[in-house]
């Protein structure tokens, strides 16, 4: 191999950063922003997902299916995505085509009367998130010094989260004013009449209103301001894939192992759900578990930016292992449940607190161990390895849950969640100490 095709895999980890100065500009902010937009989209139809699955009648099984699926295949489309911004030398178009997708992925599930329908518009919206995750991801790394990049990725997740909290909050106004005034959805359905027809009718409504905040999140990513590379035309994808330290490669496979007990939340929001239904009805179910998703998600963004600055001071495989053992203790509550919604105040925001870990850690890591040459293919091979676990640990918990309990479902994850979190407990980290710019 001659030495135009070795240059990219040389690059040290900590080598020169795209940006000098202080952590809060323009891109973080705007990185922020369009997060809590596309979030907002996102967690406002997830908060009303599971319940409007069991309104049309499909089973917990099929609903563990649909999340590992999209989740498996947008961890492909995360690698290859990575690894053409890596070659082409940019990543702002194609980030801003994902968010698209993702945008227009929600409002499909408002036509399905069966599952495959809510397969297809998950998987279109996880193809986009696939799409964007690694490039935005690489973008954000690239646009601070790598002294601050905790700080950095902390705040996008607060934003990513922020969103996360509105989505939730807003599917609840929107389930409570449609339970007392099924006027607006009556008057819809003179130009939709599967909105008033068919079950499931106010979940409907909420599904084609995500694509407002969706939209709105295609426009701010194309305002962030991304610095070019030159085209690196003799980059190969199984030499990029082998250039991956080996540090790195330990590091992925805690990632991996872990991944296979972290469950979608959806899951968690069908159990608070099928739990709290015989006291309340489904309608009142599903509005207190839009609730406890929504405390899960403030949590989630109030821990986020203290959890990155935390990370930029220690070593940051030990730091995560600790939210991973979080997370074994959430599982716990959801395995071995108190038919109370007390009970369920108490886990959907230790939940919270382990994704921010989680999220923030992994995501701030990467860049720790591969240079900036190659940060598109490394955040893309770790959307692999998420992804495979997400599909693994999902489609696992719903068939236990439908075949044997849903007790058996959520054990298998608290046993490969203690599994994951040794293994993460055992492997080095880069050093994170590196001297402030200026």
């Amino acid at each position: 191999m001659n030495n135009s095709q070795t240059r990219p895999y040389a690059k040290a980890a900590q080598g020169h950063d795209a940006s000098n100065g202080g952590w809060f500009n323009r891109n973080v902010f705007l990185f922020g922003l369009t997060s809590l937009l596309s979030d907002f989209c996102h967690e406002m139809a997830t908060a009303v997902f599971p319940q409007f699955m069991q309104a049309i009648g499909a089973p917990a099984v099929a609903l563990g299916f649909i999340e590992g699926v999209a989740d498996a295949l947008s961890s492909f489309v995360k690698l290859g995505a990575g690894y053409h911004s890596d070659k082409i030398g940019h990543r702002k178009i194609w980030t801003g085509i994902g968010y698209l997708l993702t945008a227009v992925g929600k409002p499909i599930f408002a036509f399905a009367f069966a599952w495959p329908l809510i397969l297809v518009g998950r998987v279109v919206a996880w193809l986009g998130r696939g799409i964007r995750s690694p490039l935005r991801d690489a973008m954000l790394a690239e646009s601070v010094p790598s002294a601050y990049r905790g700080k950095a990725f902390g705040f996008h997740r607060a934003g990513d989260t922020t969103g996360a909290v509105l989505g939730p909050l807003a599917a609840f106004g929107l389930l409570s004013l449609l339970a007392h005034h099924p006027a607006p959805v009556q008057t819809l359905g003179r130009w939709l009449p599967f909105l008033a027809e068919t079950s499931g009718g106010a979940f409907r409504v909420i599904f084609l209103l995500t694509l407002i905040p969706g939209l709105l999140s295609v426009i701010t990513i194309f305002l962030v301001k991304e610095k070019r590379r030159e085209p690196n035309h003799e980059l190969n994808f199984m030499g990029a894939l082998r250039a991956m330290p080996k540090d790195y490669q330990y590091f992925l496979l805690g990632v991996g192992l872990f991944g296979m007990a972290d469950f979608a939340p959806t899951l968690m929001i069908l159990r608070a759900t099928t739990v709290l239904e015989p006291q309340m009805g489904m309608i009142e179910a599903s509005r207190v578990a839009a609730l406890l998703y929504l405390l899960r998600n403030v949590i989630y963004a109030v821990a986020s930016y203290p959890i990155g600055a935390l990370s930029d001071r220690f070593s940051r495989s030990r730091t995560l292992a600790v939210g991973y053992g979080i997370a074994v203790v959430s599982f716990i509550g959801f395995a071995v449940v108190v038919p109370t919604v007390w009970w369920f105040a108490i886990f959907f925001p230790l939940a919270g607190l382990f994704i921010a870990w989680e999220d923030t850690v992994e995501g701030t890591a990467v860049r720790d161990y591969v240079g900036a040459d190659l940060a598109g293919t490394a955040y893309g091979v770790l959307g692999v390895v998420n992804g495979l676990g997400d599909f693994i640990s999902s489609f696992a918990v719903g068939l236990l849950w439908t075949v044997v309990s849903p007790a058996w479902g959520f054990g298998y994850a608290i046993v490969v969640g203690i599994a994951g979190t040794a293994l993460m407990a055992t492997i080095r980290c880069c050093s994170t100490r590196q001297e402030l710019p200026g």
